[in-house]
């Protein structure tokens, strides 16, 4: 199945950019990001404010934007069977170039997981054009297939609130 990424989450005040592979079967269901219910993104953006996630999702993305948090995928699109990451084919990077040159608050980019980062080291060419200073870091994905405990991921992903 062809799978493209949803648009950028973002606005002018986006300081930090979280970056995950591609959308997952049951986001593109949805049309929203990290649908999945035993995905714990939401838990862990909201955790690292003192919060619990609000049900609407509109509300969630506002509460990002606010924060200076954006979303994305490394992948404008791919081909995958399911929502394994390990069945990405033919994957295609989104524009890096373009979208970091439009958001120029962007300061730390964060991956969700090893794939994303290892799909934007591979993909993204040499990161030639993009921005000097942007720091990148990956954390443990939120992923229901990643099986380490919650509070262990938290305590890396507390990196964001720098």
């Amino acid at each position: 199945m062809l799978v493209r990424s949803f648009d950028p989450v973002v606005d002018m005040r986006t300081r930090v950019l979280i970056l995950g592979t591609a959308p997952s079967r049951i986001s593109l269901e949805k049309r929203q990001y990290y649908a999945n219910p035993r995905n714990q993104f939401w838990k862990m953006v909201y955790a690292l404010l003192g919060r619990t996630p609000d049900a609407d999702y509109a509300q969630r993305l506002a509460f990002l934007l606010d924060k200076g948090i954006g979303l994305w995928d490394v992948l404008e699109s791919c081909w995958r069977e399911g929502s394994g990451d390990d069945k990405i084919r033919e994957p295609v990077p989104n524009d890096f170039v373009s979208f970091f040159a439009a958001y120029p608050a962007v300061e730390r980019v964060y991956f969700n997981g090893n794939k994303a980062e290892a799909l934007f080291r591979r993909l993204v060419p040499g990161k030639t054009g993009l921005r000097k200073g942007l720091a990148f870091r990956k954390l443990p994905s939120t992923s229901p297939a990643n099986a380490v405990p919650f509070e262990a991921k938290l305590a890396e992903w507390r990196s964001i609130m720098i």
